[in-house]
């Protein structure tokens, strides 16, 4: 249980409810309440129904898809300040905009750089999140921010399959990496799909860079949005002979007709964590790995002052 000295509070929009509530059974306390108030115009207003005054605040809301989350995570966060919180830290599960990270057109904006200076302004002190879409939108904040990687809650996942012949593949050259590290962590080779865009969402060409034939693979990615990708690398690895292939993914956003895309493809499994909520009857083929003890580890360690990187660096 929580000792006194611990003084903090966590509260949840709408998007983060049921991870906040698993985060509190980690940490052994309860969910303090906010009432979000809606006015018939689509106004809304946050004000939290405990007091936060000299107490540290941890709101945990996802801030997309949909604005109205992001803007309910700024009213709680300008809420706690102006209830003289004594330090308020927003736990974004999943950092929406990450994918706008740079300028790579003319007359673009930079979305994440955007959003980031939307909670600073708004008073936030500190950020804790998992697996962004590119690392360096930390460095687009000015205050702390603990990144978090779900790679231990997937490795866990696949040892427990116990499947031969295993390989791990990255959908795009842009998640190379992150298929690297999982490759190391299981002591398994990499392949990597290779695709070509002429817009967001729309693949024109695909190929595969390795031998897959005859192996288990599992894709890894950050995101499943549309499925896109991840159904057509599925799809291409099962035609050069994968023995299987499932997905594990930090973030399932699966909008629009994603669920279907994935039950007509060739994934075996999609394996994503609960930053988002998502109800699998939705899709069968989902399954949903909770990542409320690195969250609820987190909060600890910065309740007691300790080294965050003394677990996280596991992952």
């Amino acid at each position: 249980m929580i000792e006194e000295s611990h003084r903090f509070k966590i509260f949840a929009g709408g998007k983060g409810l049921l991870l906040a509530e698993r985060i509190c059974a980690q940490l052994g306390t309860k969910l303090s309440k906010v009432k979000i108030e809606h006015f018939s115009d689509g106004e809304y207003a946050a004000e939290f129904e405990d007091s936060v005054r000299g107490q540290a605040v941890y709101l945990v809301q996802a801030t997309c898809p949909s604005a109205d989350n992001l803007m309910e995570l700024l009213l709680m966060i300008d809420a706690a300040r102006r209830a003289s919180a004594s330090a308020i830290v927003a736990v974004i599960p999943y950092f929406g905009w990450a994918r706008q990270d740079r300028k790579d057109k003319a007359r673009v904006s930079i979305g994440a750089k955007l959003i980031a200076n939307m909670l600073q302004v708004a008073g936030v002190d500190r950020i804790i999140t998992l697996d962004l879409h590119a690392e360096q939108i930390q460095g687009f904040f000015d205050i702390p921010v603990d990144h978090l990687y779900g790679l231990t809650t997937f490795s866990d996942y696949i040892e427990s399959l116990k499947l031969d012949d295993l390989i791990i593949a990255s959908p795009d050259e842009g998640g190379s990496k992150r298929a690297a590290k999982l490759a190391a962590r299981l002591n398994a080779p990499m392949v990597m799909c290779y695709k070509n865009r002429q817009k967001a969402n729309e693949i024109v060409e695909m190929r595969v860079l390795g031998d897959v034939s005859g192996k288990n693979v599992v894709l890894i990615d950050d995101i499943a949005d549309t499925a896109g990708t991840l159904a057509k690398a599925a799809d291409l690895l099962s035609e050069q002979g994968a023995k299987s292939v499932r997905a594990v993914v930090s973030h399932g956003l699966m909008s629009g007709n994603a669920c279907q895309k994935v039950m007509d493809s060739k994934l075996e499994e999609l394996i994503f964590t609960d930053t988002l909520p998502f109800d699998n009857s939705r899709c069968a083929k989902v399954k949903i790995l909770s990542v409320a003890k690195p969250f609820a580890e987190t909060i600890m360690a910065i309740q007691e002052h300790r080294s965050i990187s003394e677990f996280n660096l596991r992952n």
